[in-house]
């Protein structure tokens, strides 16, 4: 099978999601960029994740065409490839349904500054207005939310699209950033505002970026 790796390096990811309860049944998509070509494995609409095995991954290119695989790819691969083609950088994907961040993308701006490791993405944007799930207008937000230096967003009305150097990092990211969206909500009901300051938020960033301990 071709592409092996990246395959079981997606599904992996997958099951741990849904263990972690960042995905439920069979919401949410993950993929995985090869290192040397423009390869993109992706999980397949549809697919229960615990049952999902490396051979179900379908492989598209940067594009969103099929190029192998038994099903179809996720509804949400024009998100995952266009975020892709955007930032070369950014070598996997991983998008929830997340509870807090979705109840946190109804709000807009940006998501509070309510945990230390989520401001190593600081700051974490919501898109500016919702899209149909699997749209380009969807793909075009994710994109002009994450930039050229982002790791993450909030889907507005929808959830959470995290990004990363490897699957660890987008997996990483995206873990803090439903924490981070926990702690800020159950702030916010509690009447709470003191959240992390910016210049420190900015500074945590910066260590993070630079490989400095957070």
């Amino acid at each position: 099978m071709n592409y092996q790796k990246i395959r079981e390096i997606v599904v992996e990811a997958a099951k741990k999601s849904n263990a972690l309860g960042l995905i439920h049944g069979t919401s949410g998509n993950i993929s995985m960029r090869d290192d040397n070509d423009e390869v993109v494995a992706i999980t397949p609409s549809g697919i229960e994740y615990e049952t999902m095995t490396a051979e179900d991954i379908t492989l598209v290119d940067l594009d969103g065409n099929v190029i192998e695989g038994k099903y179809k790819p996720s509804s949400e691969t024009p998100m995952h490839t266009a975020i892709m083609r955007a930032r070369p950088d950014i070598r996997a994907v991983v998008h929830t349904h997340s509870l807090f961040a979705t109840v946190m993308s109804m709000k807009g701006g940006n998501l509070p500054r309510a945990t230390v490791p989520s401001n190593m993405y600081y700051p974490i944007p919501v898109t500016d207005c919702f899209a149909l799930p699997g749209s380009e207008e969807l793909a075009d937000s994710a994109v002009r939310a994450i930039g050229k230096e982002g790791d993450v967003t909030l889907l507005k009305n929808h959830g959470l699209i995290a990004a990363g150097k490897d699957m660890d990092a987008a997996m990483t990211c995206a873990v803090y950033t439903e924490e981070c969206a926990q702690v800020g909500y159950y702030a916010m009901a509690a009447g709470l505002d003191d959240f992390i300051p910016e210049e420190a938020a900015l500074a945590i960033r910066k260590a993070a970026k630079g490989g400095g301990a957070v």
